[in-house]
């Protein structure tokens, strides 16, 4: 019985982190700050979610499963949004109006020398 309350408890933040995603999503204007919201809290939902479900059905195959896709999202969530800003960056022409921001187009040496100056 104690088992099945921490795992409601665990799957209950995680849908309340999820929630407060979607709103932080449509609540911020720029495609940064959206990624910037979605990239944490889908991560700490999904690991909250998961860990519930792992307590919920104990140490089985099944959790072990479960407990790898943690692993993976905590590696490809990450790497993912940050490729996503990236190309963002990279593609939007009116994101310098927007926000600040460095310009990817130029190698590291050359900031170096543009900083020297």
């Amino acid at each position: 019985m104690i088992r099945v309350l921490i795992a409601g408890a665990f799957i209950v933040a995680g849908l309340f982190t999820l929630g407060i995603t979607v709103i932080g999503i449509f609540r911020f204007s720029t495609m940064l700050n959206r990624i910037h919201v979605a990239s944490k809290c889908d991560t700490m939902g999904a690991l909250l979610v998961l860990t519930g479900l792992i307590i919920f059905s104990g140490l089985t195959v099944f959790s072990l499963k479960l407990f790898l896709v943690i692993v993976f999202l905590w590696l490809c969530n990450p790497v993912a949004s940050h490729l996503i800003a990236r190309a963002e960056v990279m593609t939007n022409p009116s994101l310098s109006l927007i926000c600040d921001s460095i310009d990817l187009t130029q190698s590291e040496g050359d900031e170096i020398k543009n900083d020297n100056h």
